[in-house]
């Protein structure tokens, strides 16, 4: 392996790749400690000192900016609105028949939904940011803090610190699109493995300070578990064998050639964990708007109900909801994203066929079938690891953000295979022993 990663960077063209890479990742997170404009970063650090933070309402949208977002620092809306504004448009392609057809129409269609995801991105960078400013200028982001975020909150300053955040997505977005280009693998799950992975150690060593050397290496134990249980996952696939009959163009003989179909177990990936989380979050931000602020008036049963079973993690019923709502969002996403009778259609237009199904119909009917009971495992699976947090908030009195579990190590894992498998291509391209073997 190591021996490995040094060809790649005695490799003049990808050693400059990978320095590029690295160069962008540098500086993402160095934006994600360089505080905003207006806001006082010694109060902010008291306040995250005070601990009133923890397993609130927005450590899920902190995960995913590297702990940006309650350092209210330039980055601190990180790449949620770039990964909300894509699934959008992915799920309008079902609603409206032109993103469809731009989808259908390749390169430059894809362009143009591209371009359109960039700006629905820079719309909900603004929307997020106004958001959190008014959150900071009330204390409501950091847990009532008493002391002010924002000290001068002129309408000047507020401005400007909406525009800043919302520059600093745009920069993210922008940042993310120069590492797929000029760089190595994926830029946008790059930089969201890298927010990840930036809170990896915090969490590693607050679970030794907090519960000792046994707790902590029985985490790691369950952790190398759960990442092998990972990869294994996230490999596996069901190959649906596929014909192609003989056609004669010409004086050209075309097709008799076999392929497959591959069918991912997880094919919807971590996406039906982030529209879980943000569905389970919505009851828990509509008690906190309907709770009094006076604090002599009782807030309404309905709003104690929420809070006493779906604010924490560690309530059977809150678990429950969360792991059927999963399985949920993973046949919802499944059945939009693959599309048996496209499929079908396709085949049958190139001359293929499934041995032993009829083209047609019953080949949609049959790739339906495959998919319907494949994805049940996968649902599960995806169930399972994202209940380890929650099972760790219970167990060992872990924080939300569990390094071994949930969305954090299924990102980690799925964009950590992608990138060490490109870089493999490339070294084989140069006549290399690659990375994999």
């Amino acid at each position: 392996m190591l021996s490995a990663i040094g060809r790649a960077f005695r490799t003049p063209d990808l050693r400059r790749k990978l320095l590029f890479t690295l160069g962008i990742i540098t500086i993402f997170r160095l934006g994600a400690f360089i505080p905003a404009p207006g806001v006082d970063y010694g109060n902010v650090q008291q306040c995250l000192q005070l601990g009133n933070t923890e397993g609130g309402l927005y450590q899920f949208v902190n995960l995913f900016s590297g702990g940006a977002l309650l350092q209210v620092s330039v980055f601190a809306l990180g790449i949620m609105p770039y990964i909300t504004a894509s699934i959008i448009t992915q799920l309008l392609r079902v609603v409206i028949p032109r993103f469809q057809e731009l989808h259908q129409e390749g390169a430059q269609g894809q362009a143009q939904l591209t371009q359109y995801t960039r700006y629905l991105t820079i719309a909900l960078g603004l929307l997020n940011a106004t958001t959190l400013v008014s959150l900071a200028r009330s204390g409501a982001l950091l847990g009532n803090c008493p002391v002010p975020i924002i000290p001068d909150d002129s309408l000047i300053t507020i401005i400007l610190l909406i525009l800043t955040l919302t520059a600093g997505t745009g920069l993210i977005m922008w940042m993310g699109e120069l590492i797929t280009e000029r760089g190595v693998g994926n830029g946008m799950s790059l930089l969201i493995f890298t927010a990840i992975a930036a809170g990896f150690p915090t969490s590693l060593g607050e679970i030794l300070r907090t519960q000792g050397w046994n707790v902590f290496l029985g985490v790691l134990v369950i952790g190398l578990f759960v990442v092998m249980l990972v990869i294994f996952v996230e490999q596996s696939q069901r190959r649906v064998p596929v014909q192609y009959a003989k056609r004669m163009i010409g004086r050209r003989t075309l097709g008799g050639s076999s392929t497959y179909i591959p069918i991912k177990v997880n094919m919807a990936g971590v996406i039906p964990v982030i529209f879980a989380s943000s569905m389970l979050y919505l009851p828990s931000l509509i008690a906190q708007f309907n709770t009094p602020t006076d604090g002599q008036t009782a807030p309404p049963e309905w709003v104690n109900w929420i809070t006493t079973y779906l604010t924490t993690g560690d309530h059977p019923l809150y678990m429950a909801l969360y792991f059927a709502m999963i399985v949920f969002f993973t046949y919802f996403y499944v059945a939009i994203t693959f599309n048996p009778e496209e499929v079908s259609e396709n085949m049958k237009k190139y001359g293929g066929f499934i041995p032993g199904i009829r083209a047609g119909r019953p080949t949609a009917e049959y790739l339906q079938y495959v998919l319907s009971r494949i994805t049940l495992p996968g649902a599960i699976y995806l169930g399972i690891v994202a209940l380890i947090p929650l099972i760790a908030l219970v167990a060992i009195n872990a924080n939300q953000n569990f390094p071994f579990g949930g969305t954090s190590i299924l990102i980690m894992v799925g964009v950590g295979l992608e990138t060490v498998k490109q870089i493999d291509a490339q070294l084989q391209q140069r006549h290399y022993e690659g990375l994999l073997r």
